[in-house]
């Protein structure tokens, strides 16, 4: 049964579309082109998508929502996954729910994930904090940017930080 009441979140508002089925809340989600289940975590979920299309220019054909991962012979799942023009991973994206506090739980969970993306933008949101680091892999060090770049940015710029194969 999905009771979630959407809250106002740190991030622009977008329109939704939202219907009510049976006991169910459901939102319509533009990358995967069907409503999900409305739950406080989908709520974030959905407003990072449509920052990360309008405020910050990634097409939406380049977005991965819910992608399976193997990790230590376990199932997981990452969020949104981010990619280039030419299909290269460039931003791995964890959303919590809102009542979720970001700790350092929330970040060895994206790092563990990104041992297997390998990508140089972290980004974790709960929809209230936002935190965004620059993994340089060369150094085996991160750090923390007040935003993340836009899809231009990212596109042509190369980073110094990525690990040579």
């Amino acid at each position: 049964m999905s009771s979630f009441s959407p809250i106002p979140l740190h991030l622009p508002q977008y329109p939704f579309r939202i219907k009510q089925v049976a006991d169910k809340t459901l939102i319509f989600d533009q990358i995967r082109k069907k409503f999900i289940v409305l739950t406080p975590e989908e709520w974030v979920r959905q407003h990072m998508v449509q920052y990360l299309i309008h405020a910050k220019g990634y097409p939406r054909t380049l977005i991965q929502l819910e992608g399976g991962l193997k990790l230590n012979a376990l199932q997981k799942r990452t969020d949104i996954l981010l990619y280039n023009d030419v299909g290269k991973k460039i931003v791995l994206v964890e959303c919590k729910s809102p009542s979720i506090k970001i700790n350092q739980e929330t970040f060895d969970q994206i790092a563990r994930y990104n041992t297997s993306h390998l990508v140089e933008w972290l980004l974790v949101s709960n929809g209230l904090q936002h935190y965004c680091c620059q993994i340089d892999f060369t150094n085996s060090n991160f750090r923390f940017s007040e935003e993340l770049p836009d899809y231009q940015t990212l596109k042509t710029t190369h980073s110094s930080f990525l690990p040579e194969f």
